[in-house]
């Protein structure tokens, strides 16, 4: 509770020199994906938006092994409870992702993957005698609309077959699914929940659909387009008018008045109509009180470039670990200011309003 309250004090009235260490030190190790996901601008190739920057904006295509070794030391060194989430593009897709986890599982530090699994079924046992801890699998749907909406007519079957063959081990990490949410699976939430009854999942999260829309990128970029510059993402083949919001609605009802043997849960908790009327169609109403991603994660590109929170943040460089160590990454002046920038406005700025850290 003291903890608590000294970081939430922290937040308020210093934040430009937190004091309190990362949780997640999450890494791009490639700028490459195998799918072509109609709700991502790398899978849509809409690559001038500052979600695509972000993950395939560098190079080299991939985080040379050394980079990633310099980022796992330094973690041990300074930052020793935080996890190695490896996330964004495709992890698994990364040539050295089965070397950098035993390396990290070496040290004792904790490793997580977010991935859409089409490598899995290759890769599962190597992945637990590495050692990782826990992975995040993204399905869209049962099979036949999560392959349309991944635009591979095999990725659900493979990634199916990737998370049994994780069962198999009795050491196998945490498996997780997340599923976001669009136009084309909003109305079969609960069968989707329900044909995972039976494998031992950690638990199944739904993601309300993120974006950026242009008008709210311009409304920003008239207050904040000179230091944190934002674009529209991830509506390239999206429209928010096609999502039946009744039906969507009667789904969230119908998933959590269900019972699993796991913990299924909805971000944000949109409960009644006027909540997703608002989320979808009111996108410059902010929902949330502050964003919490700056307190507790930073990512590291493949080029050894940092930039607050995650992927889905502004494209803000506050140093290279080429050049400052992870410590000074951390609690670097353009991230400092940052967090004091957005404490000044009220915990968010316009862009952010839809983005997965603001809730």
């Amino acid at each position: 509770m003291i903890e608590r309250a000294l970081r939430y004090a922290n937040k308020k009235i210093l934040p430009e020199n937190y004091m309190f260490s990362p949780e997640w030190i999450v890494l791009g190790v490639n700028n490459t994906c195998n799918l072509h996901c109609k709700m991502c601008d790398v899978g849509t190739m809409s690559l001038e938006t500052n979600f695509a920057k972000n993950l395939v904006g560098t190079t080299p295509l991939n985080m040379p092994i050394e980079l990633f070794e310099r980022i796992a030391d330094q973690t041990q060194q300074y930052f020793p409870k935080a996890k190695l989430g490896f996330a964004f593009t495709e992890p698994l897709a990364y040539p050295h992702i089965v070397k950098a986890i035993a390396y990290a599982t070496e040290r004792n530090l904790y490793t997580a993957v977010t991935t859409n699994a089409l490598l899995l079924p290759n890769k599962a046992e190597a992945l637990v005698n590495a050692g990782l801890k826990e992975i995040f699998v993204s399905l869209d749907g049962l099979q036949d609309t999560h392959n349309m909406i991944r635009g591979n007519e095999k990725s659900f079957q493979k990634a199916l077959d990737g998370i049994r063959k994780l069962f198999d081990f009795e050491n196998h990490p945490k498996v997780s699914i997340v599923s976001a949410i669009t136009e084309w699976n909003a109305e079969n939430l609960n069968a989707f929940a329900d044909y995972f009854k039976d494998l031992p999942l950690h638990e199944i999260g739904f993601m309300h659909t993120q974006f950026g829309e242009p008008s709210i990128a311009v409304m920003h970029n008239k207050l904040w387009g000179n230091i944190y510059p934002a674009t529209e993402s991830n509506l390239d083949e999206i429209n928010l008018n096609n999502m039946n919001l009744p039906s969507l609605l009667e789904q969230v009802k119908a998933v959590k008045a269900s019972r699993y043997p796991f913990r299924v849960y909805f971000s944000p908790e949109l409960n009644d109509l006027d909540s997703m009327e608002i989320y979808y169609h009111k996108s410059e109403v902010i929902l949330g009180k502050r964003c919490e991603a700056v307190y507790t994660s930073i990512m590291i590109k493949s080029d050894g470039s940092a930039i607050p929170a995650h992927g889905r943040c502004y494209n803000l460089k506050v140093g290279n670990i080429y050049n400052d160590t992870l410590k000074d990454l951390w609690n670097s002046p353009v991230f400092g200011k940052f967090r004091k920038d957005l404490r000044d406005a009220g915990g968010f700025l316009p862009a952010c309003s839809r983005c997965c850290s603001a809730f």
